[in-house]
Formats: C-alpha cells, structure tokens, sequence
C-alpha cells in the first residue's frame, strides 16, 4: 500500500473519530444540565480513574498514548460542561 492509501484510510478514520466526539460532545452537554440541576460538580475524580483503567486495560504497548488520548478528551468535556453551565447562568 502506498502513502496515498494510508492516509485516505486516516482521513477515513478522522471522519468518523469527528463524528463520534460531536455524538459524545451533544451527551456531555446533557450530563452538564443533570449535573447544573443536581448540584453537582463537573470533576468526578473516581469516574475519571476508573474510565482511565477500563480504557487501557487492553492498549498493549500503546497504554501511555490511550491513557494522554482520554485524558485529553476528558479536559473537553470538562471544559464544555463548565462553558454550558455557564451559559444556562
């Protein structure tokens, strides 16, 4: 397979990663109005934790890129819960 096809099958895969965080991004809004409704914090310590161990369990030699991956996804949605919370304010 040459350059071209690699990164035709990267774009391919971009296409559908973008897809899937907007998807992941609309249920973190709503988990920001539950938690803005419930007085709760946006930082859950043990969920994070635990999201972190259930997601590289399997990540063999690529377990520090996956844990960075999801670490980083979940500083966005972090930061989105804080933005959409605010707005309803």
């Amino acid at each position: 397979m040459d350059l071209k096809n690699h990164r035709d099958r990267i774009d391919a895969i971009d296409d559908q990663l973008t897809a899937l965080f907007k998807e992941r991004m609309e249920i973190v809004s709503k988990v920001a109005e539950y938690k803005n409704e419930h007085g709760l914090p946006v930082t859950d310590s043990a969920r994070e934790k635990q999201i972190l161990e259930d997601r590289t369990a399997d990540a063999g030699e690529l377990k520090p890129y996956v844990r960075r991956f999801f670490k980083h996804i979940m500083k966005l949605s972090k930061e989105y819960q804080k933005e959409r919370i605010t707005d309803e304010e």
